[in-house]
């Protein structure tokens, strides 16, 4: 098998399986760990996957988006954390954005006791919070995207745009220095950027694995946010880069 080959076939078990093993990948294609490391190297450069300890995960870019099964299965225990760590930063807040994804899901989760008005594009979000007596639910308007179970396009934006929401959790396809805040697709940037815009505080909730990953569309710079809520994996080297450009950095 050529090189171009095996790549290519990395990249698909990459996106297909969550991570890929440089061990086991010299298994399946029985060739060396260093051949492997080489095809990582090239795929890493070219912002098709991003480099991990032992292996790499996939980076999402135009083409490739994982799916909100996907995000339900993949640093999950973080998410967790990540969540909880988010609404220690409600800081009386009335009004909240939530945004698409898995993470806002479990936000909402641990918003259900609480007295708010809950504005999403995210029918995850907004149905974790159907049976709530104390939260008024808000869901934005629009064409529904399947891999993320959340509406975008003008009728959310326009809708979006009329509000003043107190604190929008959001989260982020990649961060990087260099970029900012990514994501694949600019339907989803445009609402982004929306709540980034009507938002009084803004707040970022993204796993260790974004960091230092880029995407399609800018949405949003580093230094819009207050926050960054994200897990310990991200090491203190890392977080401390981000802090450099304007918001604190938590590490649940």
């Amino acid at each position: 098998m050529d090189s171009d080959t095996r790549q290519g076939r990395i990249v698909e078990f990459a996106r297909t399986r969550g991570r890929v093993e440089v061990l086991s990948l010299a298994h399946e294609f029985d060739v060396a760990a260093e051949t492997i490391r080489r095809d990582l190297k090239v795929l890493a450069g070219r912002r098709l996957l991003k480099r991990v300890h032992g292996g790499a995960v996939p980076l999402e870019t135009a083409a490739f988006e994982s799916t909100v099964e996907y995000r339900s299965q993949v640093d999950l225990a973080e998410k967790h954390r990540m969540a909880a760590g988010a609404v220690q930063l409600l800081h009386g807040a009335e009004t909240v954005y939530l945004d698409e994804g898995f993470t806002p899901r479990l936000i909402a989760e641990r918003l259900a006791d609480h007295e708010l008005t809950v504005v999403t594009s995210s029918l995850l979000a907004a149905e974790a919070l159907a049976n709530s007596a104390t939260v008024t639910v808000l869901l934005l308007g629009g064409r529904m995207r399947g891999r993320t179970l959340a509406t975008v396009d003008h009728w959310a934006t326009g809708m979006l745009a009329g509000l003043v929401i107190d604190v929008a959790f959001l989260g982020t396809n990649g961060i990087s220095v260099e970029h900012g805040l990514t994501t694949p697709d600019p339907a989803v940037a445009a609402v982004k950027q929306t709540a980034v815009k009507v938002a009084r505080r803004r707040i970022l909730v993204a796993a260790h694995s974004k960091f230092g990953a880029d995407s399609f569309c800018r949405f949003a710079e580093v230094s819009d946010f207050e926050a960054i809520v994200t897990g310990s994996e991200l090491s203190i080297g890392e977080a401390q880069r981000y802090e450099a450009l304007g918001p604190s950095v938590v590490r649940s």
